[in-house]
């Protein structure tokens, strides 16, 4: 163990000498950016993170899939999307947003000429944690799940939050490369919100990125397509394929409620203590039942944040979207309580797009 913690520091070093270095100086930003070790770092584990995914997850969807679909046409911009979230929007947040903003306030308590280092948030509230790094780190995961979970809550109960976080859940094919696939305001928002509850709980940088990048691992796995999970146990401890899956299946008209759970993002300990978990139930289709969202799956890139933006300013601008509730939207992005929308066409599961639940 210790011969592939010397190599992975080797690496480190040699990513930041050899690339972080440069880049940052190139973009005069060395003074502001953070440690450039720290930023090496979190590239080679979203590296690490991108096999996993490819190498590991990819296939399982093939061993057991949860849905067998006749082709993947529909996960291809879901692959995209994942490459440039981890390669380039989430590094340029967390070092090129996050850190300047926190040097701005004085959060990262590293200390300078002037004088030592000084504690922020929880460190400095409890400075028995100075000497538990490990129990802290457990702390600022507990309080970052947590705070993702009624934020998860609030994109699904808020029309105009929905408007854009319904294109997380359009996707009908949900796989390993699914979790980063969003409109990019609500990746703005979401990041706002969570980095701002680290700097208040006084989380460095990076460990903000190593509490972003774990999660989104988990997430990776939480989206994969597969029909197993972890065990009657195991599904109550972490947050596994099975459970994820009913969060993102089509809306029963019958029991139109029942998509409304499994928030948690890794842990489904918030879903228990809020009543929101659900278990036991079948395989059933992913995606939305609203046609008008829907029809993400047949744009690309550039059409799908477009399209979430319109259905956004069409919420935001009305009283009805800022009203609590679930909503699909009309042919003029006017959001509708879904259960007065049964006018709408109904959403088709037949065809290439669609996918029948495996034996």
């Amino acid at each position: 163990m210790s011969h592939l913690a010397s190599l992975w520091t080797q690496l480190i070093a040699w990513v930041s000498t050899h690339l972080v270095e440069p880049a940052v100086v190139f973009l005069h930003i060395a003074d502001t950016a953070g440690n450039p070790l720290e930023i090496s770092e979190a590239l080679l584990i979203a590296l690490l993170q991108l096999f996993i995914i490819g190498f590991i997850f990819r296939p399982l969807e093939t061993l057991a899939p949860a849905e067998r679909w006749e082709e993947r046409g529909l996960t291809r911009i879901d692959r995209l999307y994942t490459l440039l979230m981890l390669l380039g929007l989430f590094p340029l947040f967390s070092y090129l947003v996050l850190t300047p903003f926190a040097n701005m306030l004085g959060g990262l308590g590293g200390g300078t000429d002037a004088g030592p280092a000084v504690s922020s948030g929880l460190k400095h509230w409890v400075p028995w944690f100075e000497d538990h790094p490990y129990l802290l780190f457990l702390v600022y995961y507990l309080v970052y799940d947590c705070v993702y979970y009624w934020m998860h809550r609030a994109q699904h109960a808020i029309p105009w939050w929905w408007a854009l976080h319904s294109m997380h859940h359009s996707q009908r094919q949900m796989s390993c490369w699914t979790n980063d696939r969003g409109s990019y305001i609500d990746g703005v928002l979401q990041s706002f919100v969570l980095a701002t509850v680290g700097l208040a709980m006084g989380v460095e940088p990076s460990e903000f990125a190593l509490l972003g990048l774990l999660s989104e691992l988990v997430q990776n796995l939480s989206h994969t397509n597969v029909r197993f999970g972890f065990g009657r146990i195991g599904e109550r401890v972490l947050v596994d394929p099975k459970f994820h899956r009913l969060h993102h299946m089509v809306r029963d008209p019958e029991r139109p409620s029942l998509h409304n759970c499994n928030f948690g993002q890794v842990l489904p300990f918030w879903d228990m203590l809020f009543g929101t978990a659900l278990y036991g139930e079948k395989i059933r289709p992913t995606g939305v039942s609203d046609p008008m969202v829907d029809a993400d799956n047949d744009r690309g890139l550039v059409g799908q944040q477009w399209q979430a933006a319109r259905r956004f300013w069409g919420a935001v601008r009305r009283p009805a979207g800022w009203k609590l509730g679930e909503v699909s939207f009309g042919p003029d992005y006017a959001p509708i309580p879904s259960d007065e929308a049964e006018h709408l066409p109904a959403r088709a599961d037949t065809g290439p797009a669609g996918g029948a639940p495996a034996a």
